[in-house]
């Protein structure tokens, strides 16, 4: 078959079906030109594959195509297609029918300039999907179904989906493609598959349910998708898949557990035969099926995790160690341990902060770094050295006045730990870890090392975020030195007003304003001294921005902060 004929072939093909195959097309960010810096794109970029990663470590079943498929489109946008190519070409030879992976590598080959092998694939493709060739009309409408299951898989794992209307606009673009694929393949898809299907549709639901909170009508937006993802909950119990069976049932207890924020019981709870039921019954059900498995615990604990429930997370975690207590098969289980340590170190010491109780329990940064200790001894990674990083900083520094160190040979390690982090692939692209840095370097003594590291930083932050953390701390540093300074001080005016246009032109002028007010009412003598000086320099601008600043705006700005990798 000529290329010609064969694409025309394909579009006649695409407008019976409505859908065409392959990632490259797909009204992704990844494929469009980025909104911000090209570093900060590649970044994302390469952290989504690292996610994604871990997460195909653990799947097994088809949905692992669509996975890989994603992994390739991001190799893909990262300039490496040898990997992108040789990710399609693996999944062509494991499931010969995967439309997505001969049309993704139709693409790479069209970007190498290899048009046979480019159009040996949209052959391939154009065959799978027209059943007047000899393809049974069964296995077309399967492929179909999987095809469009994929592209639903790959909504999510977006990139630049830090605003919500962003992330909205993905996740009901999964549904759709979800309710297609449902729709195409209708009951020739296998259950278990089916089932699978409908807990991704699940989950997103419980997304969508908790960002629509500038709908017009809240309630019923909300009430349409927590009934829809009970509904699709219930339907996933039927599978014999247990750690999905075991997940679903902890998907409901938490469910069941919110319905309260409705004036009235959502009706899916009465459908689904789940009236009265508790929802620490239904937390015991999926416990009980993943008791003899690491791997089911370990996901049921990061989902308590990121639900809020710590004590339950680190309960299931203990569960999960005394099943595979090997730091090397199992180091999820000390990863996840010890950062709900900290976690509740943290939680603690903005408790003690405000008075409302004692000093934090020390004994959870030791029991944190002592799990972190055995997972750096057989899988060393950026995240945890990090993580490492913040346990010796909060060693170092006093419970309740971070700005003093009570044990130096802590900050020094912690800065040891972030060195090894800086070495690590990503580790310098990281904004979080240079502040982590400046906070140690300042404790020390060093603020023009400290000022460098918010510096960077800052440069690193997503421009137009909404929470600025970089920028206080620049801030901050800045007029420490400059009321310490016995010298010329011209160097610190300089980078003041460097610090303020990066940061106004990042992101905007009342978000800055806003940390310069803060700076103000928390440091008034410094300030005021600062002023006069910049007032001797004829640097009225500054001057301008920090009246600005200071004058009432009817809006008070929360002054506790504390930092959290």
């Amino acid at each position: 078959m000529e290329e010609g004929s064969t694409e025309e072939d394909i579009e006649a093909l695409m407008e019976g079906l409505a859908f065409i195959p392959g990632h490259f097309h797909l009204p992704l960010h990844l494929n469009k030109d980025p909104e911000g810096p090209e570093t900060l794109r590649q970044r994302d970029t390469q952290l989504k594959q690292e996610s994604l990663r871990a997460e195909l470590e653990a799947e097994t079943g088809r949905l692992q195509y669509a996975v890989r498929n994603m992994l390739g489109l991001l190799a893909y946008h990262l300039d490496k297609l040898d990997i992108a190519e040789e990710v399609f070409r693996s999944i062509c030879q494991e499931d010969p029918g995967n439309l997505n992976a001969w049309a993704n590598l139709a693409h790479v080959y069209e970007r190498l300039s290899r048009e046979q092998d480019e159009s040996e694939c949209l052959e391939r493709v154009a065959t799978l999907m027209d059943p007047e060739t000899g393809e049974d009309q069964t296995d077309c409408r399967v492929r179909a179904a999987r095809c469009l299951a994929e592209q639903a898989f790959a909504q999510p794992h977006d990139v630049e989906l830090e605003k919500e209307e962003h992330l909205q606009e993905r996740l009901t673009a999964a549904l759709t493609l979800y309710n297609r694929a449902l729709h195409y393949g209708g009951e020739l898809v296998p259950e278990e598959e089916k089932w699978n299907w409908y807990f991704k549709m699940a989950t997103i639901y419980i997304r969508l349910y908790g960002i629509v909170n500038e709908s017009k009508d809240l309630e019923y937006t909300r009430l349409g998708h927590y009934n829809k993802g009970l509904k699709l909950l219930a339907e996933t119990l039927k599978s014999e898949t247990t750690h999905l069976k075991a997940l679903a049932w902890c998907y409901i207890g938490l469910m069941l557990e919110r319905q309260e924020e409705f004036s009235t019981v959502p009706m899916a709870i009465h459908d689904c035969g789940l009236s009265g039921s508790d929802p620490l019954s239904c937390y015991g059900s999926g416990i009980k099926l993943a008791t003899d498995d690491a791997f089911t615990l370990n996901q049921l604990a990061s989902v308590f995790f990121q639900s809020g429930k710590h004590e339950m997370a680190t309960g299931i975690c203990n569960m999960a160690l005394n099943v595979l207590p090997d730091a090397e098969l199992n180091w999820q289980a000390y990863c996840t341990r010890a950062k709900l340590k900290v976690t509740a170190y943290v939680k603690a010491l903005d408790r003690a902060k405000q008075g409302l109780d004692g000093i934090p329990d020390r004994q959870d940064l030791r029991d944190a770094r002592a799990d972190l200790e055995r997972v750096l001894s057989v899988r060393p990674c950026l995240r945890t050295h990090l993580e490492m990083g913040q346990v010796y900083y909060y060693m170092g520094v006093d419970a309740l006045q971070e700005s003093l160190m009570v044990d130096e040979m802590a900050v020094n390690q912690a800065l040891v730990s972030l060195a090894q982090a800086l070495q690590c692939p990503l580790g310098s692209t990281l904004p979080e870890l240079q502040l982590l840095r400046g906070r140690c370097l300042l404790l020390k003594g060093e603020e023009q090392n400290a000022i460098d590291c918010f510096k960077q930083a800052l440069e690193l932050e997503r421009p137009g975020g909404q929470d600025l953390r970089a920028l206080p701390l620049l801030l901050q540093a800045l007029l420490t030195a400059f009321s310490q300074s016995t010298g010329d001080v011209s160097h610190i005016i300089a980078q003041l007003e460097e610090c303020l246009q990066k940061a106004e032109e990042r992101h905007g002028t009342c978000p800055v304003r806003t940390e310069l007010k803060l700076l103000c009412r928390t440091n008034t003598e410094e300030a005021a001294e600062l002023s006069r000086e910049l007032v001797k320099r004829g640097k009225l601008g500054i001057v301008r921005r920090l009246l600005q600043s200071v004058q009432p705006q009817g809006k008070h700005t929360v002054l506790g902060r504390s930092l959290s990798v």
